[in-house]
């Protein structure tokens, strides 16, 4: 793909300054933009290094220094702006459309224009599914599945009876949606599991990362809301809601019948126990054990959870504790030695 620097520009609704007739053939980084290449520059760190840059056009913030050379696209969000480069000049289309035949679907299933389903993929009774969708390899979607538009399913995901997958939606590789939660009833020394006649609804615009596994209601749903970004690991429990706009980074584990609030960040590791409910823009340390509910708009860390400004002051104590034992231990000792404090006043006057 070629596109002029004055093309750029209009797309991303910025102001141009320089050669509006400069081919651009690419879009790389700061330090490797070749002479076809467009990139972008965000913070001061970028200007040390502005005069070894070989790109053909940078983007940059509005209010960048004047005096900047070169041909130069000033935008309010120059990474942003370049995330959209990235999708104009690798546009995600799939390769061919319509059924591999060594795929299976079933003979009811809908399928939309333009959409692709790979070979060994198999698609179930009763399934819906959207236009220009990309199925890969080894997909397996359950019966009465809907799924919606322009969605992405990578290789080795399973989508289970009932799901429902709203539009623009990606689901990477290894993924389980829609299998049973973790539940029994317990008679004596014996386990009874309970049945999960739920199901899983992920909203438009949801990016599932790589081997997560997001569990049925038990009754209801499971609610993955608009927005949610989760990272590779993450486990979703039964009847849990995730809240628009929330980022659950690696090896996250949310317990059964929690609700997340929206924009919430939950750092690596962080582990959530049931039926809590997490405030909305509160953001939750890595490795963190959430035993309670936590306030909108907290920061906590810790296992238990803490305020994260305490939980940094108990970090740095924690490498003195041995220091701060040996004292105390000799404290301990020349107090015990010390003759009280009565007898060294003398006799008492009474």
């Amino acid at each position: 793909m070629k596109l002029t620097l004055g093309q750029i520009a209009d797309i991303l609704q910025g102001d141009l300054q320089g050669d509006a007739n400069r081919d651009i053939e690419g879009v790389a980084g700061f330090e490797s933009a070749g002479p076809a290449d467009i990139t972008f520059a965000v913070s001061a760190k970028y200007l040390k290094q502005w005069d070894r840059c070989q790109a053909a056009a940078v983007l940059v913030p509005r209010q960048a220094p004047e005096q900047l050379s070169g041909n130069l696209v000033r935008v309010d969000n120059p990474q942003l702006a370049f995330n959209r480069l990235i999708r104009v000049f690798h546009p995600r289309k799939p390769a061919w459309s319509g059924v591999h035949p060594m795929a299976f679907v079933a003979p009811d299933a809908l399928i939309g224009a333009d959409t692709a389903i790979g070979p060994f993929t198999v698609i179930g009774a009763g399934t819906t599914i959207g236009e220009r969708c990309m199925l890969h390899a080894h997909v397996v979607i359950g019966d009465r599945v809907t799924i919606g538009d322009d969605v992405e399913i990578f290789p080795n995901v399973s989508i289970l009876d009932d799901t429902r997958i709203g539009n623009r939606v990606v689901i990477q590789a290894g993924t389980v949606v829609g299998s049973d939660g973790f539940g029994y009833v317990r008679e004596g020394d014996a386990y009874h599991k309970i049945p999960h006649v739920g199901h899983v609804q992920i909203d438009d615009d949801v990016e599932i990362g790589a081997c997560n596994t997001i569990d049925r209601a038990t009754f209801g749903k499971t609610w993955i809301q608009k927005g949610v970004r989760t990272d590779n690991l993450v486990h979703i429990a039964h009847n849990v809601t995730v809240g628009e706009n929330t980022l659950l980074v690696a090896q996250v584990g949310i317990s059964g019948s929690t609700t997340i609030g929206r924009n919430v960040i939950l750092a690596g590791q962080a582990g959530v126990s049931g039926h809590l409910t997490i405030g909305d823009r509160s953001i939750v340390g890595p490795q963190a054990g959430i035993a309670q509910s936590v306030e909108p708009g907290a920061i906590v860390s810790g296992s238990p959870e803490m305020p994260h400004s305490q939980w940094l002051r108990v970090q740095r104590i924690l490498p003195k504790l041995p220091e701060l034992a040996k004292r105390l231990s000799q404290l301990e000792k020349r107090l015990s030695a010390d003759p009280p404090a009565a007898d060294m006043l003398g006799p008492s006057s009474d």
